[in-house]
């Protein structure tokens, strides 16, 4: 064991609490990007006192990683107190005065331990990174003060980072807000949107071309621009360039919102990304800042959800149903009336993106460090 590392085992142990009396009904699932987040279960008619009763300060993790990519689902719960399903594993730190929750989850926050418990997992049918092996994990454990430290300066720029998306959220909310009175008023439909869009349009990307990619992770639930993404070559995928929307057609991708407009390419640059995307781009003198704010609107995501077909946990959309979405065709006026507060509005998130990506990536030199310090 290196220097100054310790066995995590040293300072966790279980915690099962569980909601006998029913007292607590709010119910939250692990995501892999390592938060908490509203789980999508049906529990009309479910008993839901079995499931674990997680506090505030524990973390939960789900010990299956064989569904999840390279990535494990463990989150430190920092909201109220909640119910997770009875398959994640809570724990909590024994003593906070020599082991900061905040700091062991920056360690999990890391890519090397995603991949550590990925190696580390056994099973033949489902792997598993179960209790034990999470003991071994070895970890650099500093003084407190240094500890703190550390987490100090990771959420000074996470403060940082929210106070820029709030600053986005509430220009959206504005800029929405304007869309729905000039485009989703009550009246007679008179066209679909097949009429004024191109639904999945071609875009011309060779086999084994390198070209970013986007996968389903990098698009956001919560602003506009895809985040993360990486240049790899193309053997399939949705297609895209800038001035195209995307929007998520699986579930529970397009429930939780999952879209993105494109404006960060290179001119006439193509990149790709899932194939549960659908595409929108404009037709004829149509600004493609229309069809960004169409597919946030409350409007058109009810539409969506009530085509959504297939096997539960894998229902789907087509662009074909999303292209049929009735709507009164937008005259030239309110479309240039629109287009002159959303082209800068879209392009403010541009930049506004650009600087969380740095500021994001100074976060991964701070988690990246703490092996070194």
């Amino acid at each position: 064991m290196k220097e100054g590392y310790r066995l995590l085992g040293d300072f966790i142990q279980p915690v099962d609490e569980r909601n006998r009396d029913l007292r607590v009904d709010y119910l939250l699932g692990v995501s892999i990007s390592k938060q908490f987040i509203p789980s999508i279960a049906n529990i009309v008619g479910t008993d839901l006192s079995n499931y674990k009763i997680i506090r505030t300060g524990q973390f939960a993790y789900g010990p299956v990683t064989s569904r999840n990519g390279e990535k494990i689902s463990i989150a430190l719960l920092r909201d109220k107190d909640c119910i997770i399903s009875s398959s994640y594993t809570v724990f909590e730190v024994v003593n906070k005065n020599e082991l900061d929750p905040e700091y062991l989850m920056l360690w999990f926050s890391r890519p090397e331990f995603d991949r550590y418990a990925r190696y580390m997992s056994h099973g033949s049918v489902r792997e598993i990174f179960d209790w034990d092996e999470l003991c071994k994990v070895e970890l650099p454990v500093h003084s407190i003060d240094k500890q703190r430290s550390i987490v100090r300066a990771y959420q000074t720029i996470t403060e940082r980072i929210e106070l820029k998306r709030r600053l986005n959220d509430n220009l959206e909310a504005q800029t929405q807000a304007l869309f729905d009175e000039l485009f989703l008023r009550d009246g007679m439909p008179d066209c679909t949107l097949s009429e004024i869009a191109n639904v999945n349009p071609t875009r011309t990307l060779s086999k084994g071309c390198i070209a970013k990619c986007y996968d389903m992770s990098c698009l956001p639930t919560r602003g506009c621009i895809p985040e993360g993404g990486e240049m790899k070559a193309y053997n399939g995928g949705v297609r895209f360039q800038n001035g195209d929307t995307l929007i998520a057609r699986i579930t529970p991708c397009l429930e939780n919102g999952k879209a993105a407009y494109i404006n960060i390419l290179n001119d006439k640059e193509v990149a790709f990304g899932s194939t549960e995307y659908i595409v929108f781009s404009p037709v004829d003198t149509m600004p493609s800042s229309f069809y960004y704010f169409l597919i946030r609107s409350k409007k058109f995501r009810t539409f969506a959800l009530q085509y959504m077909n297939g096997s539960s946990g894998r229902q789907r959309v087509s662009g074909d149903e999303l292209a049929a979405f009735p709507l009164t065709k937008p005259s030239h006026e309110a479309l240039s009336r629109f287009d002159m507060v959303a082209k800068p509005v879209l392009e403010q998130f541009k930049v506004a993106s650009l600087e969380i990506n740095r500021l994001n990536a100074l976060q991964q030199l701070i988690i990246a460090s703490i092996s070194s310090r």
